[in-house]
This record gives C-alpha cells, structure tokens and sequence, in this order.
C-alpha cells in the first residue's frame, strides 16, 4: 500500500524511582512539522511512563494531522525500551498487569493509524525525547523544594 503520510514519533518515558515521579517527552513529525511535547505524570514505574509516552503521542499526531490524513499514514514509533518495543510488536508477553490497559488503549489508537511500526533505538537517538522527559521531571523536583 502506498502512503499518503510519513510521521516519525520519538516517545520516552521515565521515573525517578520505579514507582516514582514521571515524566513523558514526544516529538513527532511529519509534512514539514515537528512538534514537541512533555508532561508531568504523577507517580508510575519505567514501564508505565513508556506506554503514556507512545499513547499520548499518537495522540498527538492524529491531533496535529487529523483522523482522516492519520488513516492515510505510514507512522514509525522510536523508543529506547527495548521490552516495551517487543511488547507493543507482540514479541514479549506482558508481565505487569497494570500495563495490560494502557496496551489496549495503545491497540485502539492504532486503528486511527494506517500503518504503525515500534522500533527501538538506542537511548541516543532518542536524545530529544529523553531530555523533554528530563525538564518535566527538574521542574518538579525544583518546585517541591521551595
């Protein structure tokens, strides 16, 4: 099938503490745009911010490009978890059980998505991502202090 839409997605979760404060950054891009984003989560393990991370920015992409252009749209997902990466392509089976509901909501985002693919890549290619994850999670410790 040929595509309309190529959109490129970097997504990154993290926390500090597994349960702790987390923090998700995304940057997706596509027809010229690149658009970044980040926000604070509350507390949630590794695992859990990486899901919210891939949720939040196919969102974000069928937001910017709309329903219609999305269907269209060959996506390709970067994450530096390998195990979500596997997890999300079907490879791993899912072991937590809290992640079960965010895999399901990341199934039905993708029905909005002609074509998504996840891939990892290492964390430095991933960089931008990573550093939006970071600010949120600074801007939080910085406010707890005063």
């Amino acid at each position: 099938m040929d595509y309309k839409l190529k959109i490129t997605i970097n997504a990154d979760g993290g926390s500090r503490g597994n349960p702790g404060p987390s923090a998700i950054g995304v940057v997706v891009r596509g027809e010229g745009k690149e658009k970044k984003y980040s926000e604070f989560l509350g507390n949630h393990t590794n695992n859990e911010a990486e899901y919210e991370a891939v949720m939040y920015a196919l969102k974000k992409a069928r937001q910017l490009f709309g329903k219609e252009k999305t269907k269209e749209a060959e996506t390709d997902v970067f994450l530096d978890s390998e195990l979500v990466v596997n997890q999300l392509n079907a490879k791993y089976k899912i072991e937590e059980e809290r992640l079960f509901p965010l895999f399901i909501k990341i199934w039905n985002l993708r029905q909005d998505f002609g074509k998504v693919t996840f891939q990892a890549v290492p964390r430095e290619k991933n960089r931008e991502a990573d550093r939006l994850v970071n600010i949120e999670l600074d801007k939080k410790e910085q406010g707890s202090i005063f």
